[in-house]
């Protein structure tokens, strides 16, 4: 995806810390991430989300697993975002802003049920 600023980008981001879970918070969640959903479930996840829609697409076909979209660029985390409020609630799917580097950082070895890599940029 072609990356441009979008304004505004990092504050509509800050103002859903329900859907969009910063860096830190993220860290704090390692090997408890069934705690930041209604429901303890599998967890998956997909590296370079994107615009998101594979990844909401996957939390309303499986309400009885839960999903975590990753992506690092706010330009791209807030395309996402806007999806994910269009929709209705989905209570199985958070968004994290991170880069991929950082996974061990967020995740418990095990904690992740499954990794989806679809269209994830290989670029640094």
């Amino acid at each position: 995806m072609r990356l441009r600023k979008v304004k505004g980008a990092a504050e509509t981001i800050a103002a859903h810390p329900h859907i969009v879970v910063e860096n830190e918070t993220a860290k704090e969640l390692k090997g408890n991430w069934g705690t930041a959903f209604e429901k303890d479930q599998p967890l998956y996840i997909e590296v370079g989300m994107g615009k998101g829609q594979f990844v909401i697409g996957m939390a309303k076909m499986h309400p009885e697993l839960n999903f975590i979209g990753i992506e690092k660029f706010d330009s791209v985390m807030v395309r996402a975002l806007e999806k994910v409020l269009e929709e209705e609630p989905l209570p199985n799917l958070k968004l994290l802003k991170i880069d991929a580097e950082e996974l061990t950082d967020v995740f418990a070895e095990g904690e992740v049920t499954g990794v989806y890599l679809n269209f994830s940029d290989p670029w640094p």
